[in-house]
């Protein structure tokens, strides 16, 4: 990645700390990503005997987390991104304390808060990347990052309930802090990012003037919102609908087939951000479409080789939708301050994963547990005619 290495002063911007950045968000993301699958189980330790509160608390540190990232990605752009970004380290290792310690419904409530409040690594981890890399080199970067997302959701639910046999759900709240105590000091010897120096000399700084981005800003959060709700409207309620096809299905083969998707991405990503760098607007499109056909599938499949094969066909889409939204978040943030416009984008996304659980919800408990599939299937082909439309194109350039 020589070609790829972004020079600051006195430091180089590597392969390597792209790889260390990922990593520590991936240790750090257990307990968010692991832990929420077992609020039915911890919930009736702090009185909630039923865990009546269970779908309520779950989205509780995406709420807070969406209200947050755009303003800590403005103080980013202010006063350093490694800092903030620690900052959202140490703010995950505070509130999972607390919440392994809570011994009441509201101590533990207000825990939830504060990690949504206080986290948001993901953002953070992004904006301190946008701000050194850029181009191929920053969407690559990203591919990574969602890739560390993907296998945090596949690994961490399975290493807590290895774990529940010798310690509560609960109590690995207090355990699992360590783990973005351990990502902050990792992450202190990385270097503060700064903008590379541009080849020749014709630079933004120079001339004022940047190509224009392959989709407005706007669009770019409109897709976001869209992917997210198309794609997690499905979570909650597809062990369930497993369930109703295939009776009797077993624990370990429901949360393989939940995986699946997930895996799609960690074994092919690169792969796609290689062939599909170049167009993302096409990927994109490829990718609603997937998603769109993968999710009505899903209404139908009676069979486990139909269920695979429709969750198969969910993954490609949700690879090619998260490897696009990546090249177009790098060249969006070309010209732009990368923690405002990654704290945004945070937003949009955490915005629609509520909108998601919501939906879920209200249309699993009026018309089963295939309507949520069927409500993420809609919306994903409205968005595949919406890709197309010209207003996604930016007709003028941006000035800085």
């Amino acid at each position: 990645m020589s070609a790829e290495t972004l020079r600051t002063p006195g430091a180089a911007f590597t392969r390597g700390h792209v790889h260390a950045v990922a990593g520590c968000y991936f240790v750090a993301s257990f307990a968010a990503l692991g832990l929420p699958p077992y609020l039915t189980e911890i919930l009736p330790e702090l009185g909630d005997r039923h865990a009546r509160w269970a779908g309520v608390l779950y989205v509780v540190p995406t709420v807070f987390g969406a209200l947050g990232a755009p303003l800590w990605g403005r103080l980013a752009d202010r006063h350093g991104r490694k800092r903030l970004l620690l900052r959202a380290q140490l703010g995950l290792a505070v509130a999972f304390l607390l919440a392994g310690w809570a011994d009441s419904l509201a101590t533990f409530t207000v825990a939830l808060v504060l990690q949504g409040i206080l986290g948001g690594t993901f953002a953070a981890s992004n904006g301190y990347l946008g701000a050194a890399l850029e181009g191929p080199a920053l969407s690559r970067a990203l591919t990574l990052m969602q890739g560390s997302a993907r296998a945090a959701l596949v690994v961490a639910p399975i290493v807590v309930g290895s774990l529940s046999g010798w310690l509560s759900p609960h109590r690995q709240y207090a355990l699992l802090a360590v783990l973005p105590l351990t990502a902050a000091l990792l992450l202190a010897a990385l270097p503060e990012p700064e903008p590379a120096a541009r080849e020749s000399g014709k630079t933004p700084e120079t001339t004022g003037v940047l190509e224009p981005p392959v989709i407005s800003l706007k669009a770019l959060y409109a897709l976001e919102f869209a992917f997210v709700f198309a794609t997690v409207i499905s979570f909650p309620y597809l062990i369930a609908l497993v369930d109703d096809r295939l009776p009797g299905t077993s624990p370990t083969l429901s949360g393989v087939l939940f995986a699946l998707p997930h895996l799609c991405y960690l074994v092919s990503a690169l792969a796609v951000h290689s062939a599909f760098h170049s167009r993302p607007r096409t990927g994109i499109t490829l990718g609603f479409a997937c998603i769109a056909l993968g999710l009505a599938g899903h209404g139908i499949a009676d069979t486990l080789p139909t269920l695979i094969a429709v969750r198969l066909l969910l993954g490609a889409g949700l690879t090619l939708g998260l490897v696009c939204l990546s090249v177009l978040a790098a060249d969006c943030a070309k010209g732009r301050a990368p923690g405002g416009m990654f704290g945004s984008l945070e937003f949009f996304s955490k915005a629609g994963a509520v909108a998601a659980g919501v939906a879920a919800a209200a249309g699993s408990a009026r018309f089963g547990p295939a309507a949520p599939v069927l409500t993420g299937s809609a919306a994903a082909a409205v968005t595949v005619l919406a890709t197309v439309l010209p207003p996604l194109t930016p007709r003028t350039r941006r000035s800085r």
